[in-house]
């Protein structure tokens, strides 16, 4: 897996999660309705910046940076609550992010 297939804006698609793994879609990609969607924006310089619900259903918004090493994406501290510090990429294209739930 390399940087490139990840970098991109996404978008939680809690619709179409199964029991062990969360997917996103490209930011801007058609979607129902939902609340509180759960986004993040991997750069490629390296950085990221996401947003969330947080406590008491307030929007929060984080940022800091992010590795790929092999198959596993890893966020800085600077991550909300919502997105898992370490993530399994299952598959990434250009449509499509899959990350193995915790």
């Amino acid at each position: 897996m390399r940087s490139d297939d990840v970098t991109g804006r996404w978008v939680h698609v809690h619709e179409e999660d199964s029991a062990d793994e969360m997917v996103f879609r490209p930011v801007g990609t058609p979607l129902p309705p939902a609340r509180g969607r759960m986004a993040f924006d991997l750069r490629a310089d390296g950085t990221f910046a996401e947003s969330g619900l947080g406590a008491n259903d307030a929007p929060e918004e984080a940022s800091g940076s992010w590795d790929l090493t092999d198959d596993t994406l890893t966020l800085s501290e600077g991550a909300t609550q919502g997105v898992p510090r370490r993530m399994a990429v299952v598959a990434a294209d250009a449509e499509r992010l899959v990350v193995r739930k915790r």
